[in-house]
């Protein structure tokens, strides 16, 4: 199982746990909220449930994934698998190496994307994925931090404030994850 489906399943379990009801009884109540549009229904798990947001989104993702019935469909298929394709594999375990790291933190919902993942909690403070067939570029959501020639600042209203460009695993250090720790905690 990838690092981005232990997360998922452990949000999921943990969704569980603090609403008290089982994930096909989330997936029952989405259906039945009357709800097509995924912020629809997210908004309605947050406001009938009481959900906070990283954790209303997931269910719904999880709901939407689904027949149009709604019912859970078994799938083997990794994101990762079609992010890191072709020449671009030789970056996943850069990968592998970071998210190990970031999910020893705590709850975080991991959103896969065309070519990256979003790592969110209530907000989003960062993105991975390859830049290049060569390069992952992480992007960081953080505050009050300088720019330097490794922490690149980012132009106003861009994705994140910061952008650090990795091209081989070594370079998942202890200066990296503080910058991103520091991003996690600021997301709650």
């Amino acid at each position: 199982m990838s690092t981005v489906d232990q997360a998922l399943a452990t949000q999921l379990a943990n969704i569980e746990k603090r609403t008290g009801k089982s994930l096909a009884e989330l997936v029952a109540i989405a259906k039945g909220c009357g709800k097509e549009k995924h912020g629809q229904i997210r908004d309605y798990l947050k406001e009938h449930l009481k959900m906070g947001h990283g954790d209303a989104n997931t269910v719904t993702h999880y709901a939407l994934q689904s027949s149009s019935s709604f019912e859970p469909k078994a799938t083997d298929d990794d994101p990762l698998d079609a992010i890191y394709a072709g020449p671009k594999s030789a970056l996943r375990p850069i990968h592998e190496k970071l998210m190990a790291a970031i999910t020893k933190w705590g709850e975080f919902e991991i959103s896969p994307k065309k070519g990256y993942v979003s790592l969110r909690r209530k907000k989003q403070f960062a993105t991975v994925g390859p830049a290049t067939n060569s390069r992952i570029d992480i992007g960081i959501n953080m505050k009050g931090m300088a720019g330097t020639d490794r922490l690149e600042e980012q132009p106003p209203k861009s994705m994140c404030q910061y952008k650090v460009r990795l091209t081989k695993a070594e370079e998942v250090d202890a200066e990296l994850l503080a910058w991103l720790k520091q991003a996690f905690e600021s997301a709650s």
